[in-house]
């Protein structure tokens, strides 16, 4: 635990049991009375790819009393409208203090429920979001060459079978989807051009993709626009993805895709997305680990 201008910062890593893996988060559950300067200020001095930032509900959401309220993300650099690792760890947090069950969030992206659930046997704690309705949209070919050049790629590395499309999910994410593993391990990119190119498109992170099996899939995530090189594991473009999988008729309507991301950093994480048929939105579930307990 933290004191951050006078607020409690407590730090988690998201898809993971185990602290030196997953994604770090930031979490201040109480952020009454802090305006978006000091929040900018908490995340810029907390360094993760993101902090959540929880306030008392707007009026009208819904949900149990006491397990309700409005969700902010910031990364070091700008606030961004959704984030998934921050909302499952920030999850968590609260299952340790209120115990598992159904929380609602309102977020600058849309309503997003969640569940905090408590394995059986083990206690372990883990998290599942509800994403925003998703949406998946063409990428012109101008874009996805300027996209491969900032990442040093070419054409011919890309999967055939994975076109790539900016895909949505409460953050919009540019899928781009590499033919072998090696392609997606030897990740160098040029930081500036590529952070210019997403700003324009309006993109929180690349969602770069190499399909192991039917549903198994390997992931990773540059994220310029937020300061940060790359994220090691990304809720909000799992959700995208998994949107993306369904749209293009990768996977069946009813399905459970398993997405390992954060190898290729030394913190490997594991993201588990489910689509149901008639119910567009994805859910993506993980476990959350205290760093600093």
């Amino acid at each position: 635990m933290e004191k951050h201008t006078g607020a409690e910062v407590l730090r988690y890593t998201a898809f993971s049991s185990h602290p030196s893996g997953g994604n770090p988060a930031g979490v201040v559950l109480d952020a009454a009375g802090l305006d978006d300067a000091a929040l900018l200020a908490i995340a810029a001095e907390v360094g993760y790819s993101e902090t959540a930032f929880l306030t008392a509900p707007p009026e009208g959401l819904g949900g149990e009393p006491g397990r309700a309220f409005t969700a902010r993300y910031f990364s070091p650099l700008a606030e961004v409208p959704f984030c998934g690792h921050a909302t499952v760890a920030t999850a968590v947090a609260l299952a340790e203090r209120i115990g598992p069950g159904d929380l609602v969030f309102a977020t600058p992206a849309g309503t997003v429920p969640v569940t905090a659930t408590a394995d059986a046997s083990s206690g372990a704690l883990r998290a599942t979001l509800t994403s925003v309705e998703p949406r998946v949209e063409s990428v012109s070919g101008e874009d996805v060459a300027e996209a491969l050049a900032a990442l040093a790629w070419q054409s011919a590395e890309l999967d055939p079978d994975l076109p790539p499309r900016i895909a949505f999910a409460g953050a919009r994410h540019l899928v781009l989807a590499a033919e072998t593993r090696a392609r997606l391990a030897a990740l160098d990119y040029d930081f500036e051009r590529l952070g210019t190119f997403m700003r324009r498109l309006d993109l929180t992170t690349l969602q770069l993709v190499f399909r192991e099996a039917g549903t198994v899939f390997h992931v990773r995530d540059p994220f310029p626009v937020g300061g940060v090189v790359e994220d090691p594991a990304t809720g909000a473009a799992a959700a995208a993805f998994g949107a993306y999988a369904r749209e293009l008729g990768l996977v069946p309507d009813d399905a459970r895709l398993t997405l390992h991301q954060g190898d290729d950093l030394g913190r490997p994480g594991l993201l588990e997305v489910e689509l149901h048929a008639g119910d567009p939105r994805v859910r993506v579930s993980g476990e959350a680990a205290r760093i600093d307990a």
